[in-house]
């Protein structure tokens, strides 16, 4: 919510100069006509064109008077529904003017700055507001551009009656709408190699096993008495039981291929658009089915930071660690990188559990660093785009398919992305080739799977 409650007319902000400054057309017109009436009447010696002429000259210089003396405050806010949205879709502002002054208002016009991205400038025309009153007024947003846009300050029109004099009078206070890739639902299916969240697959940490690390619970129906911790149930009263077994949220890091060299073309049905929204809907669709996730770009930079273990945390604040990784992805830019091996030197750190990666154009060299990412991970997939391609719409180039090969042979899933294809689909196709080519019973440590 953006604030502010500046005078309409009480401060000097420029003093009457600025005053003076503010005479529309028809003011300036008003004053012209009557100093040309005036002296004509001087030369000609005609008394009543004289009057005529002052008329005309003073009438625009006293509507300036009155509304540079006008001491009238008002507040006006901003709130967005909702702050974030994705790219192509709708979000309102909504506009509220109070007047917290003992005098009614004249005519205004309020006016919001808006990036030209968004729409159109918006303008509302408000009648008299009566002492203590509020006005409310709304418009839309929309941008097919994924970034952060901000939205004001907001101006305030004073005018008079006659529509002599304008004064403007700007709020400092401004919001910002943060523009997010768009995301696709993807499918629910399985991949064998990776473990689900939780449930059946997931892995597991044991508590450690000295009596003041565990933390026991209530005894409950069904529990083994070895489990029974006394100490506790001294302490409490009842028996409590230790807690021997927490389950761990299986890991996926979602690797980002943002390499200047490795895209061609710009604009929303761009190769390196599609490879964002891809991400965002991989990140999106993992975090649905539980998973503790982190993204990755190949300049190294984690999102969540590196903190602890770099990953998303507990399920409260899963939410907050989206909308992070969501605000990082709308305004993320190609970087001047020329490899990946700063995200190989974080992958390299531990077991990363499932990766997911989009990357463009891949030469030799940086498809072997992709291909030793492999080592570090319990499942890979790689979606590899040729952006040449979407430049010209054609076929999937036999250079690429040399890089898909060599990914195979890493113990990647490689799928290839034709231009403008649909993730849902590329991800139907990537669990079928990984179900096709895993020994049975699941590989890398793992039972479960990608669901």
């Amino acid at each position: 919510m953006a604030a502010g409650s500046p005078a309409a007319g009480g401060e000097e902000h420029g003093g009457l100069r600025a005053a003076l400054g503010g005479l529309t057309t028809r003011g300036r017109s008003f004053l012209a006509a009557g100093l040309a009436a005036a002296v004509c009447a001087y030369v000609l010696g005609q008394r009543d064109l004289l009057r005529v002429g002052l008329l005309l000259a003073v009438l625009p210089l006293i509507c300036v008077a009155v509304l540079y003396r006008t001491r009238y405050r008002v507040a006006a806010g901003r709130r967005l529904s909702p702050s974030r949205v994705p790219a192509g879709s709708e979000a309102r502002v909504h506009l509220r003017m109070d007047n917290v002054s003992r005098m009614a208002t004249g005519l205004l016009m309020l006016q919001d700055h808006v990036p030209y991205v968004l729409g159109p400038r918006p303008r509302f025309v408000l009648d008299r507001v009566e002492p203590g009153g509020r006005r409310e007024v709304s418009y839309r947003v929309r941008s097919d551009l994924r970034g952060r846009y901000p939205l004001g300050p907001l101006q305030l029109r004073l005018s008079d009656p006659f529509g002599m004099c304008e004064l403007t009078r700007s709020f400092s206070a401004y919001d910002t709408l943060t523009v997010i890739p768009r995301t696709e639902p993807l499918p629910p299916v399985r991949l064998a190699g990776e473990a689900s969240g939780y449930g059946d697959g997931r892995q597991r940490s044991l508590a450690l096993a000295g009596d003041d690390d565990v933390i026991p619970r209530t005894y409950r129906q069904g529990d083994e008495l070895r489990r029974v911790h006394w100490r506790s149930t001294a302490r409490h009263g009842e028996l409590m039981v230790r807690r021997e077994e927490q389950p761990q949220r299986a890991r996926c890091t979602v690797l980002l291929d943002t390499r200047r060299i490795a895209y061609q073309g710009a604009g929303p049905d761009s190769a390196f658009e599609w490879a964002v929204s891809a991400a965002a809907s991989a990140l999106v669709h993992m975090l649905e089915r539980g998973f503790a996730v982190r993204l990755l770009t190949d300049t190294g930079s984690s999102v969540p930071s590196p903190g602890a273990d770099g990953f998303t945390g507990s399920t409260q604040d899963s939410a907050d660690s989206a909308g992070l990784m969501m605000d990082t992805l709308a305004v993320v830019d190609h970087s001047d990188g020329a490899g990946l091996s700063r995200a190989y030197d974080v992958l390299r750190g531990g077991n990363e559990g499932l990766l997911v990666a989009f990357v463009g154009d891949l030469d030799e060299e940086q498809a072997a660093v992709a291909a030793r990412m492999r080592q570090r991970s319990g499942g890979a997939v790689a979606f590899v785009l040729d952006s040449g391609q979407w430049v010209t719409s054609g076929a999937v180039a036999g250079a690429v398919e040399e890089r898909l090969r060599q990914l195979r042979e890493a113990g990647w899933t490689a799928v290839a992305v034709p231009p403008g294809a649909a993730l849902a689909e590329l991800w139907r196709q990537a669990a079928r080739e990984r179900a096709d080519t895993a020994p049975a019973g699941g590989t890398d440590g793992f039972s479960g799977g990608w669901s």
